[in-house]
């Protein structure tokens, strides 16, 4: 009797062992098939206001939508390539930063720029351009403001990149491209954020001219007296390579946009839409 209980109480056992392992699998693939739904709806609807926005002579507007269409291609072959859930919401997150992109050249035109946006990672960190500034850095000149014009036509969304925050805004030129690549500040990036930025209200922590950070101070002796830079494609001299998007300069795992999201909320807010319309 004890023998045949011990048999139906392994028998159980095992019975639920199967169900447990089934059931996770079924909840698996349904999240995994949910995050691959929401993503592409996403890409779709950034694709959707690249195609339909035509920015004209407006040189601020065209360059943002450059950029959005950028990330257009780059969120495309994230889903396109992705496995997982992490790497789908990465694909989602890349969307949703054309989308800012998309949202500034909206604005640039005198259009009303649709809804807000879910943050970026860092974006809040970072913080915002308050003010016009230009600065010099080894005779170039560079500017920074919170509107787009002729000479600030850059436009960032803001967030931290290789750990320091550049913040939202207009820029003369993508300067932080070089760091946002490499993964590192060379001697000339920094220089060029630290006048930018420091004193500026409504901005991420910056040093003041000249007061790097921990370990910016050896940087810049070897780097005088290599007469080189510190990092890859930090020259602020030479020319910044405006060319492709590094995807993947975001950790995704630090946010997590969750299913659901819309911007109209509900089901019913349709960024896109045939005509461009919010």
């Amino acid at each position: 009797m004890d023998a045949l209980l011990l048999i139906v109480l392994v028998l159980v056992v095992a019975a639920v062992a199967v169900w447990f392992v089934q059931n996770r699998r079924r909840t698996s693939a349904t999240s995994l098939q949910d995050a691959q739904a929401e993503a592409r709806r996403w890409v779709e609807r950034l694709g959707g206001q690249v195609y339909s926005l035509d920015a004209g002579d407006n040189a601020p507007a065209r360059q943002a939508l450059a950029d959005a269409s950028e990330r257009f291609t780059a969120a495309g072959a994230q889903v396109d390539q992705a496995r997982s859930e992490q790497q789908y919401r990465l694909a989602q997150q890349t969307a949703y930063e054309g989308l800012y992109y998309v949202r500034a050249a909206r604005t640039s035109m005198g259009l009303d720029p649709g809804p807000e946006l879910p943050a970026v990672p860092g974006q809040q960190q970072a913080g915002a351009v308050t003010e016009d500034r230009q600065v010099q850095v080894d005779g170039r000149q560079f500017e920074a403001s919170p509107d787009p014009s002729d000479r600030a036509s850059h436009y960032y969304p803001g967030g931290m990149v290789a750990g320091k925050p550049v913040p939202r805004g207009w820029y003369s030129e993508p300067w932080w491209k070089p760091a946002l690549v490499a993964g590192a500040w060379g001697v000339g990036t920094y220089l060029i954020a630290s006048s930018l930025f420091a004193g500026m209200a409504g901005v991420g922590a910056w040093s003041a001219d000249g007061g790097y950070d921990a370990g910016y101070e050896d940087g810049l002796a070897d780097a005088q007296a290599d007469g080189g830079e510190l990092g890859d494609g930090g020259d602020a001299a030479g020319g910044y390579d405006a060319g492709g998007y590094d995807a993947g300069g975001y950790d995704a795992g630090g946010s997590d946009w969750g299913g659901g999201g819309d911007w109209g909320g509900g089901g019913g807010g349709d960024f896109g839409g045939g005509g461009g319309d919010f």
